[in-house]
């Protein structure tokens, strides 16, 4: 079953961020996740919830996503997002 990691993501230094942004899609896609949503207008809704940028992925199994988000590769690029951003986040299972 699918899962979808969803983000919020405020971003305090853009030049790091856009490093992060350059070396992560490699990683997501190793495995096996994909984006579905990075970044792009957020429209205003019924919501009172304001996020300043969006992130979804997706990937096959929990195992995968919980493997990248563990996994030596992602560990310095995630040091550069910790670093240059802030965020909350959720994982919830598809359909």
């Amino acid at each position: 079953m699918s899962v979808y990691s969803i983000s919020s993501i405020e971003v305090k230094d853009w030049e790091a961020y856009k490093e992060y942004m350059k070396l992560v899609p490699d990683v997501i896609h190793k495995f096996g996740g994909k984006y579905l949503v990075r970044g792009g207008d957020i429209k205003s809704d019924t919501t009172s919830w304001k996020p300043k940028r969006v992130v979804i992925l997706e990937f096959p199994t929990l195992e995968d996503l919980n493997n990248f988000r563990d996994s030596e590769e992602y560990k310095p690029v995630a040091a550069i997002r910790l670093k240059a951003s802030t965020s909350e986040g959720f994982v919830v299972e598809g359909i």
